[in-house]
């Protein structure tokens, strides 16, 4: 029974330290807006991929299809803070205040270059 309960905690440890290794939030540099996509009858509103680099990955973050995003909000080069858990992710412009809700479609290791 001791064992079982042993096993169980060194179990339950583990997994609550690879669920907590996939969240990560700071604030970083916008280094590109790209248009994903096109708009038709089905998708009426522009999805835009968020490019930034955090402490350990760069991302590519894809707006939600459902809501309204414009590229002036997001301006490269301004100053984001963002909000990374598991494939879902929060950006927020410094600059115009506007947070959007995302999924990350892209994470590259940082090479040592651009650490």
């Amino acid at each position: 029974m001791r064992k079982a309960l042993a096993l169980f905690v060194i179990v339950l440890f583990t997994a609550s330290l690879a669920l907590a290794a996939n969240k990560e939030s700071g604030s970083t540099t916008l280094t590109n807006v790209q248009p994903a996509g096109t708009t038709d009858k089905q998708h009426k509103k522009q999805q835009f991929d968020l490019t930034f680099s955090g402490s350990r990955n760069d991302y590519t973050c894809r707006t939600n299809e459902n809501q309204k995003v414009q590229a002036t909000q997001f301006v490269v080069g301004t100053t984001v803070n963002y909000k990374i858990d598991g494939n879902k992710g929060q950006v927020k412009s410094t600059s115009s205040g506007k947070n959007v809700k995302c999924t990350l479609v892209r994470v590259a290791a940082l090479t040592p270059a651009s650490q």
